[in-house]
């Protein structure tokens, strides 16, 4: 599949996790878009978008498992989950309760908002390595308390890129009256996804990881008995418009001004794209790789798995604990001298080397990475053994 993205060939390009890359189809059917916009802007904005935005939410919904009316696109998890911290309204001593695997653009918005609201972000934590479904569970609710008024939990996590059991989590947070919101940036067109199965309260997801959209085409999913209450981020032309929406919501969060919606609008053709190229099947493919390479990367920095290493808990990505005190050095080493781009983050007092895999990945691309990686160990002292 080497072929069918824009990836510069000198490079081996193991973190698709963090933007991914592009099909040239879809990159392609991206331009059009834009193209039409600047042939007669005023025109499209006016009369166009609207209908092309409801094909693309349509599209977009049945892929996801959701009502086309109850999501509206974002430009990123971020912006999705500033919608919602601005309309909740807790008081001084409510709880937030969270784990200690979250992203940290999410860390730093909740803690923006607990310093202005007076309540609290509980960082529960997920001790390490995994033995368990059953030993997450038990270790999250024990952060639980009579404060407790909100679940926000990552369904895949970044820095250690464990798939979580979020739909569990939902369940029993519906039976304690909890409000639920999933950041479930690294899912779709990573897992299966069904948001109406996990029933949260708010669900947001990246196109433009996984499912390989053009950059800055995300969604914020709002059950419907909440909607109302979801102020807009940005006040504009939806709010009081001359001429009604769908609803009320989508007025709200989808007319936010002069924009270049052209990355959402490729979501049809994002989603034909994966179908056409069967990408359930390449992307079981790629799992089957990171898992059989898993426990050879520890092998070579002398460092156990951070979880069983099944589909459970790991899907195209996987985080190996790397002991260094230079995580930058290391990263920017791979990069300048190997031609290897890979992440190598920082989480809880720990550092892991991650690298992802997709249709344009193979073997080859690991076993540069194992070799470069020998040599670091064999000519430098930046990794500790």
């Amino acid at each position: 599949m080497k072929s069918e993205f824009y990836l510069n060939p000198t490079i081996t390009f193991l973190n698709h996790g963090s933007f991914g890359s592009c099909p040239k189809p879809i990159f392609e059917e991206y331009q059009r878009f834009q193209l039409e916009l600047e042939n007669d802007p005023v025109f499209f904005v006016q009369n166009k978008l609207k209908g092309y935005l409801k094909i693309a939410r349509e599209n977009l919904s049945a892929y996801v498992g959701c009502k086309a009316q109850d999501v509206f696109f974002t430009p990123n998890p971020t912006f999705a989950v500033n919608v919602i911290m601005r309309s909740l309204k807790l008081q001084a001593g409510d709880e937030i309760l969270t784990t200690n695997h979250e992203y940290g653009a999410m860390d730093r918005t909740w803690n923006f908002y607990c310093k202005k609201s007076g309540a609290k972000y509980i960082r529960q934590e997920i001790s390490l390595p995994i033995m368990s479904k059953e030993q997450i569970l038990e270790e999250f609710w024990k952060g639980y308390t009579s404060k407790t008024k909100v679940i926000f939990l990552n369904q895949i996590s970044s820095a250690t890129a464990l798939i979580f059991p979020v739909k569990e989590i939902c369940d029993k947070a519906k039976e304690l009256g909890l409000i639920t919101i999933v950041d479930g940036a690294h899912v779709p067109g990573h897992i299966d996804l069904d948001i109406q199965e996990l029933n949260p309260d708010y669900y947001t997801g990246t196109l433009h990881k996984w499912m390989l959209a053009p950059k800055g085409s995300s969604f914020l999913y709002v059950k419907e008995k909440l909607q109302n209450d979801l102020d807009p981020l940005v006040v504009s032309w939806g709010y009081e418009p001359v001429v009604k929406g769908e609803t009320q919501f989508l007025d709200y969060h989808e007319l936010q001004g002069t924009n270049d919606f052209s990355a959402y609008l490729c979501t049809p053709k994002v989603i034909e794209f994966l179908e056409v190229n069967n990408w359930k099947q390449k992307s079981k493919e790629c799992k089957q790789i990171v898992i059989d390479n898993y426990q050879r990367f520890c092998n070579l920095l002398k460092t156990k798995p951070i979880c069983p290493i099944n589909t459970e808990f790991l899907g195209q990505m996987a985080s190996v604990l790397v002991k260094t005190k230079q995580p930058l050095e290391l990263k920017n080493l791979l990069y300048n001298k190997y031609q290897i781009q890979i992440p190598v983050m920082p989480l809880n007092d720990e550092i892991y080397i991650r690298y992802s895999i997709n249709a344009y990945n193979s073997q080859e691309d690991l076993d540069i990475l194992y070799k470069a990686i020998q040599d670091i160990i064999e000519t430098t002292n930046l990794i500790e053994l």
